[in-house]
């Protein structure tokens, strides 16, 4: 037990390092998590070695670029991201705006990877962010459809519920960040037996007068086909077949 205690101790300091937003001595992060001062140096010391934590000149600390090392390598090793990176691309330099994707991972929405497009907006957030899943068009695609491992909550009933289903998208309208739409369809992969996953979003989001000049109709229409291709390239086909390939729309 005493092991795992201090691998939870260490994670706490690693997540207290990355919410900090700055570097942090040693007696601040002491404090903030309850830990004996010796004890927290001699946690600090074992992640500096690791590279999972800096310190720098003045003996402050900071999440260290080792962790930047594991968290590329666990975002490829995600079979959606590898199918979907080159759709995003051409999808956010098609429709000029951020174009996310998000799946649900122990019962937190997250931005599994995102491409910016040459667009004025550079919208928020960032990859590996949890999304809120009351007020984002992930969060009611989730609801109403669940996923492979959790099922749907069933919170969202009633006519918004039903028009998600009816329409196959969800749109959000100012409801998580003032000015900014987003338009999320599912990513669906065969579960087998004619059953079908729902393990990821794809979402586009804009400012809401540029949002209004695309068009629901052509944003939801452009997504949901590329969400479809998506889908398709899951089947069975080897994610390290996928990188560097490209949609056919791109090569027209």
């Amino acid at each position: 037990m005493a092991g795992a205690a201090t691998v939870e101790k260490a994670l706490d300091v690693l997540f207290h390092l990355h919410d900090a937003g700055g570097a942090l001595g040693l007696s601040e992060i002491g404090r903030a998590l309850d830990l004996p001062k010796s004890s927290c140096h001699r946690l600090l010391s074992s992640l500096v070695a690791r590279e999972v934590v800096d310190r720098d000149e003045a003996g402050r600390y900071r999440p260290g670029l080792a962790l930047l090392s594991l968290g590329i390598g666990a975002q490829r090793r995600e079979p959606v991201v590898s199918a979907a990176r080159p759709i995003l691309e051409v999808e956010a330099e098609r429709l000029g705006e951020t174009v996310f994707l998000v799946g649900r991972r122990h019962g937190h929405l997250r931005v599994l990877d995102k491409v910016e497009g040459p667009g004025f907006l550079r919208a928020a957030p960032a990859v590996g962010d949890v999304v809120p899943s009351d007020v984002t068009a992930a969060g009611k695609l989730y609801a109403v459809f669940g996923s492979s491992h959790e099922p749907a909550s069933h919170e969202r009933a009633g006519e918004e519920g039903a028009e998600v289903a009816r329409q196959g998208y969800a749109l959000n309208r100012d409801a998580w960040i003032d000015g900014l739409s987003v338009l999320g369809v599912p990513i669906w992969q065969s579960g087998g037996h004619g059953q079908r996953d729902l393990v990821a979003v794809l979402a586009l989001a804009a400012a809401s007068p540029r949002f209004d000049q695309l068009g629901e109709a052509t944003v939801a229409a452009r997504l949901l086909a590329a969400a479809e291709t998506v889908g398709t390239r899951l089947g069975g086909t080897d994610p390290g077949r996928l990188r560097g390939r490209r949609p056919r729309e791109e090569k027209r």
